[in-house]
């Protein structure tokens, strides 16, 4: 009887767990004012690109962009913790090479569970140097992980949006290095 309890127990924390993850990503993608009710101003001029912002991209804060191979760039523009537990990062990846490209199943990482449920960005990790841990996506219990998954081909000068949930570090780490198969490690603020 305690074992049933138990897993009970554990589907419904993570049934909560997804359910919050989710709504943080839905309010993180969805472009708000700042806190002062005035909107944030972007950290980069978006003129000279080659293709018209989208209505979001004035209002996103850039943390860093990391480059990866076939000239995919990766552009990190939040990292938020929330009360759960949890740190979302959110951004887009975009193909900045002159031809299509397929996000390559290195970004996955290796892990079997991971890997069996197709192309995501499950390989990511956060390092906090000066807590000497690494933190890994965070997966359901169908070992999915908490991260976009099943990117499409992604055409020149195209970008899609990208979610990575992780566990929270210690409210006193604020820094944390982002690493991504196939790209470059970046230092990234957490908010929140």
């Amino acid at each position: 009887m305690n074992t049933q309890w138990t897993a009970r127990a554990r589907r419904t924390a993570v049934a909560v767990a997804v359910a919050v993850g989710l709504t943080v990503g839905a309010v993180g993608c969805s472009g708000g004012d700042g806190e002062d009710g005035k909107a944030e101003s972007s950290a980069t001029d978006s003129t000279g690109t080659g293709s018209d912002p989208s209505p979001q991209e004035g209002t996103a804060k850039t943390l860093a962009e990391v480059k990866g191979q076939d000239g995919l760039l990766l552009k990190i523009t939040s990292a938020l913790r929330d009360a759960g537990g949890f740190v979302t990062v959110s951004g887009e990846l975009k193909n900045d090479g002159a031809e299509s490209v397929r996000v390559s199943s290195r970004v996955s990482g290796d892990e079997t569970e991971v890997v069996r449920h197709g192309t995501s960005l499950g390989g990511a990790t956060l390092v906090d140097s000066a807590g000497k841990k690494r933190y890994y996506v965070l997966r359901d219990t169908e070992g999915r992980p908490l991260t976009t998954t099943d990117m499409p081909k992604i055409k020149p000068g195209a970008s899609i949006p990208v979610f990575m949930q992780f566990p929270s570090p210690p409210a006193s780490t604020e820094e944390v290095t982002f690493q991504l198969p196939t790209f470059a490690s970046a230092t990234i603020s957490i908010s929140g």
